[in-house]
This record gives C-alpha cells, structure tokens and sequence, in this order.
C-alpha cells in the first residue's frame, strides 16, 4: 500500500500568484509552477516533470492571460527518474 501512494498522487496546485504577473506572461508561469511543485512534492528534479498535453491545454484554454486559479492534477512516478503529471479521471 505505501508504495502506491508514493508511486501515484493527486493534488489540487494553487495558481492564485499567477495573477500578480504581467497579464502576457500567465500561463508559462502557471507551468513552470506546477512543474515546481510536482517536483517538490514528490522529492524530484525539475527536469523529471512531464506535463501531459491534455494539461497543458487546459492551463492555456483561457488564454495566455486567463489561467485557472487551481488545478487538480494526478502525478504519478512511471520511472525512477520521470514523473507524468496529467488530468484526474472523475
């Protein structure tokens, strides 16, 4: 059991701060946030972080400008050293 929860997670990422940089800059911050605190919750490098193109369209569904406040995401370990972050399935 402790190794699935280590293997495969689900978080809900603020994005609230995303909103205090410059309106063309939004969404490419939001993603370097989310790989950031993927990597840091699941003790990773920043470069291990693969975000699934279904992720990455919905942060830019709005826009550049219009980012989610928050995002609910699923990260799961598919390698020792490469963690796919990608959309729940409820």
């Amino acid at each position: 059991m402790a190794e699935e929860d280590e293997d495969e997670r689900i978080y809900t990422i603020p994005l609230r701060k995303t909103k205090n940089v410059p309106r063309p800059k939004r969404a490419p911050h939001a993603i370097r946030t989310i790989k950031q605190y993927v990597a840091k919750h699941m003790k990773s490098d920043l470069k291990a972080v693969w975000i699934d193109p279904p992720v990455n369209e919905m942060i830019w569904s709005q826009g550049i400008e219009g980012p989610p406040s928050k995002v609910r995401l699923r990260a799961k370990r598919v390698e020792e050293d490469l963690i796919e972050v990608t959309l729940p399935e409820e």
